[in-house]
């Protein structure tokens, strides 16, 4: 049946305190999540963000606690991210979040049939400067709502999938600590030198082909053009009969514009655009410890560049960037410790770009 989302639950707008008042912000407040907090989130439940407020934040803003259980959905920049709140949480101005009403729809199901609905979203959104979704065209939003028991059904058909998703990315991120304190304890029990990435890596810059020679018919090769293509998993969406730089399996790539950074592993090799970058080891046996180099290279990128409004990371910055490194007995200790490490990751991976398949076949059959 037929519903506008205020029928079925209640629109809840959010709001941002006063940073001229440091009051408003706590460490350990209340959760305030941004549009950003979900840009690389891909969990179901949201808990944290990168900040929290304070109750004189919450106060003295437009700011509204939603309650657990709440789909928050992001209204502008971009349109169409979709997390549940893990516990009582606010939001910033850039969310018109649904309290749903329980006796009509399921707050998982809600949350499904919202992530199967960015692009109706984006049509309803409107604005010169920028597109925005309103209260009232959220209010106004129209979804089809089965009853609970059919609604309880498709609930349990998603639920393992999205549980096996969350698990293997939970697995991930425990090796991956693991592995980063191995990092950590290398560069203080080794010898160290010196070195710039010139001399450990080889840097590739991409160039993004003719805009006349892509397509979405898998046609050619496919082109990563940006940051945007390898969040969260690989995920070209266009390909192009033109490629101008290639990258190879083995590969590390990061984004070099805007968003930096975001380094990944290929499987297979794709054409690289000028928001991506590319960098492999000089010597093989260095290729985990490259991974971790290159994210702390990100980190201090971010901290020199965070007073610009656009970033935009050159060849010359990634060559000339200087690091510690430890001696040859310390990086074949590395290599031997990590390895098997990383390479436990990168099955977890696979296993999830598959599963991520299922989904949203899941998800596209349902919805």
């Amino acid at each position: 049946m037929k519903y506008k989302i205020s029928e079925i639950g209640k629109v809840v707008g959010g709001g941002t305190p006063s940073t001229k008042h440091a009051e408003y912000y706590s460490k350990n407040g209340i959760a305030w999540i941004t549009p950003k907090d979900l840009s690389d989130y891909h969990k179901k439940y949201i808990r944290h963000g990168a900040k929290d407020i304070s109750e004189e934040g919450l106060k003295n803003s437009s700011a509204k606690l939603l309650p657990v259980d709440s789909i928050l959905v992001s209204s502008r920049a971009p349109i169409g991210y979709v997390a549940m709140a893990g516990t009582d949480l606010a939001t910033s101005q850039g969310f018109k979040s649904i309290v749903p009403n329980t006796s009509k729809v399921m707050p998982e199901y809600l949350y499904y049939l919202m992530l199967k609905s960015k692009d109706k979203l984006e049509q309803i959104a409107s604005g010169s400067t920028f597109k925005e979704i309103s209260g009232k065209g959220m209010s106004n939003f129209t979804v089809d709502i089965p009853e609970l028991k059919e609604q309880k059904e498709i609930v349990q058909k998603l639920n393992p999938i999205f549980k096996k998703i969350e698990e293997n990315d939970q697995i991930n991120d425990n090796l991956l600590d693991i592995a980063k304190n191995i990092y950590h304890r290398i560069l203080f029990s080794s010898q160290i030198t010196k070195t710039n990435l010139r001399s450990f890596a080889t840097v590739v810059m991409g160039q993004s082909p003719s805009s006349k020679t892509y397509n979405e018919n898998k046609i050619g090769i496919p082109l990563l053009n940006g940051a945007a293509d390898f969040r969260n998993g690989i995920h070209p969406s266009k390909w192009t009969t033109d490629p101008k730089i290639i990258v190879n399996k083995g590969a590390y790539i990061f984004g070099v514009r805007a968003t930096i950074g975001l380094t990944a592993k290929v499987s297979k090799s794709y054409a690289i655009g000028r928001g991506t970058g590319s960098a492999i080891p000089k010597d093989v046996k260095n290729e985990e410890i490259l991974y971790f180099i290159l994210n702390d290279m990100f980190k201090k990128f971010e901290q020199t560049e965070s007073g610009s409004v656009y970033i935009n990371i050159s060849k010359n910055d990634f060559e000339n960037y200087r690091f510690n490194i430890p001696d040859r007995i310390g990086l074949l200790f590395f290599h031997e410790k990590v390895k098997p490490i990383m390479d436990q990751i990168y099955i977890y991976k696979k296993q999830n770009k598959i599963l991520q398949a299922i989904k949203a076949a899941l998800l596209s059959k349902i919805f």
